[in-house]
C-alpha cells in the first residue's frame, strides 16, 4: 500500500476562491478526525472544510468524504477520486475554500477540488505505507545521542519525551526501527 510521505499543504486560487489543500498520512480514524479539526481550528474563517480519507485500521478499510456544505457530489467524491487513482491509502485530505464571490458551478467545482487534492499529494510526495507502532523508551543518558539518530532516521513521531534519572520517550516507530533499537544496549522498550 500507498501513503503519502509527509504532512504538506498547497494553495491556489480559481476565479477569487482560495484553496488550500492539507493531507497527513494516517493510521486511524481518530488521527484522520484530529487532522481535520486542526485544519478547522487554523482556517475558522473559511467557507468550506471539504474532506476524505481512506485508510485501513485493523484489517478494517474506512472511507469517509464529506462535502462540508458544498452541493453534493462536488469536493469529498472527486477528492476521493483522485486518492483512488494516484492509488494512495491510510491518509486524509482537507480542501479549505474561503468563497471569491463568483460561483464556480458544479463542474468548477469538481476540478477545483480534484486539482487541489492532486496538488497536495504531489507536494508530500508518495511512499510505501508502513504502519507503526507506539513503544516507550527508557534510555540512559549516554545513548540518547544513538536513540535519537535511529529515531531520525525512521522519521518516528515523537509524541512525548521527559527528563528524570533516564529519558522517557513516547515514540511512533516502524518495525525495522524497533529492531535497530532493540540492539541497543540498557534501553528498555514497552509497547503501548
Amino acid at each position: 500500500m500507498k501513503t503519502v510521505g509527509k504532512e504538506a499543504r498547497v494553495y491556489f486560487e480559481e476565479r477569487k476562491s482560495k484553496f488550500i489543500g492539507s493531507v497527513k498520512s494516517v493510521a486511524t480514524r481518530d488521527e484522520a478526525e484530529q487532522f481535520l479539526a486542526s485544519v478547522r481550528a487554523i482556517y475558522p474563517d473559511a467557507t468550506h472544510h471539504c474532506s476524505v480519507y481512506r485508510l485501513v485500521e485493523k484489517g478494517q478499510e474506512y472511507y469517509k468524504t464529506d462535502d462540508d456544505g458544498e452541493p453534493s457530489g462536488t469536493a469529498g467524491k472527486p477528492m476521493g477520486d483522485v486518492l483512488t487513482r494516484m492509488e494512495v491509502g491510510n491518509v486524509v485530505l482537507v480542501a479549505t475554500r474561503y468563497f471569491g464571490g463568483i460561483k464556480l458551478g458544479a463542474g468548477g467545482l469538481i476540478r477545483s477540488y480534484a486539482r487541489c487534492a492532486k496538488m497536495a499529494v504531489q507536494e508530500a510526495g508518495i511512499r510505501d505505507y508502513i504502519e507503526k507502532s507506539v513503544w516507550l523508551l527508557e534510555i540512559p543518558y549516554d545513548k540518547v545521542e544513538e536513540v535519537e539518530g535511529i529515531l531520525r532516521e525512521d522519521a518516528a513521531e515523537v509524541l512525548e519525551k521527559g527528563f528524570a534519572e533516564n529519558v522517557a520517550y513516547k515514540v511512533k516507530i516502524s518495525p525495522e526501527a524497533l529492531e535497530r533499537l532493540r540492539n541497543v544496549k540498557n534501553i528498555f522498550l514497552l509497547e503501548l
